[in-house]
């Protein structure tokens, strides 16, 4: 694998699933959202604790695709590419509270994943969404297998993208795939840990090694991305949940573990990854073992930003497989 130098890789990167973010660049938002710059297809609606930002793009009879982002704290921006599938369905998107264009309330009370999952059927039942379509990417996932243990009843087929079943699982393939990294990375990673130094700038550029490497291998990183890292940096949200970043969880996502309950998800699901995925091969391979009816897809090009680093296929996989199941139930 090639190496980039730790001291060229782009400033502004972030994990997106429970992964952290070094952040040195504010890009400008697509728009400026509020209540009075509302775009057709754009409303909010109401969940427990807040208001969230919605939007439907595109339209047609086929069921729709309700999006879910990573993070937690990212925002819905790094997933619009998955706007090419709106020809013939709604996709919808939408930005959980806590960052984007939500709202943002000063509270950690709010930051569990019991009520990520009420917010969920909140926008669900606001938009009378019945036989759709999920798609979790990452932290998404976690979110969407959280969703399909307790509320299945209307999802048809689900997506799981770069995702697991376990944060204990993912941290340690992190933990692998840094071993992997030039040596005087991996040093800098320890040296920095052990003093719980997650700042410094020396730690922060071999983070970015790892991201360059394991999150998204484009460069320049597509806008729509750097958004979704100004979404991260700094976010209660993510901070409250995860931690540091992708090594060290120490939010209250650290212990969550739902492979054991996978066989009780009787939907069809797709399972989505990049070669160099930062969630390890073993996560998709836990998946793959306790779902029962799966297909999976890995993407050679990619690392955990497959929806960019290898569009086209990535497009026409997801169409395929959700054409297939768009009138079972």
């Amino acid at each position: 694998m090639t190496m980039i130098n730790r001291r060229n890789v782009l400033k502004t990167s972030g994990a997106l699933a429970v992964g952290g973010l070094v952040s040195t660049a504010t890009p400008a938002m697509a728009h400026s959202g509020g209540a009075s710059g509302l775009r057709p297809g754009e409303r909010y609606v109401d969940v427990p604790g807040g208001r969230v930002w919605v939007n439907v793009v595109g339209s047609g009879r086929r069921p729709a695709l309700l999006v879910l982002h990573g993070g937690p704290g990212a925002g819905h921006d790094y997933l619009e590419s998955l706007g090419d599938l709106a020809t013939d369905r709604p996709v919808v998107f939408y930005d959980q509270l806590g960052c984007g264009r939500s709202e943002k309330p000063d509270n950690t009370a709010l930051w569990r994943i019991d009520r990520f999952v009420a917010e969920l059927e909140a926008v669900r039942r606001a938009l009378n969404l019945h036989h759709f379509h999920l798609y979790g990417h990452s932290w998404g996932g976690w979110l969407a297998i959280e969703y399909l243990l307790r509320r299945p009843r209307e999802v048809g087929a689900v997506v799981l993208a770069s995702t697991s079943s376990s944060a204990p699982q993912f941290v340690a393939g992190t933990r692998y795939l840094r071993t992997l990294l030039p040596a005087d990375v991996q040093r800098v990673l320890d040296e920095y840990e052990a003093k719980g130094d997650y700042t410094a700038p020396e730690y922060l550029d071999a983070v970015n090694v790892f991201y360059a490497n394991y999150f998204c291998r484009l460069d320049p990183y597509p806008e729509a991305l750097l958004r979704s890292a100004a979404n991260v940096d700094g976010n209660q949200v993510y901070a409250t949940m995860n931690g540091p970043n992708e090594f060290v969880m120490t939010g209250n996502l650290s212990s969550w573990d739902r492979t054991s309950q996978l066989p009780r998800i009787r939907k069809p699901v797709l399972l989505t990854r990049g070669r160099y995925d930062e969630f390890a091969v073993d996560s998709t391979d836990t998946l793959e073992q306790h779902l029962p009816f799966t297909e999976r897809v890995e993407f050679p090009n990619s690392a955990h930003m497959a929806m960019w680093e290898d569009r086209e296929d990535y497009m026409r996989t997801l169409t395929s497989f959700l054409s297939d199941w768009d009138r079972i139930r």
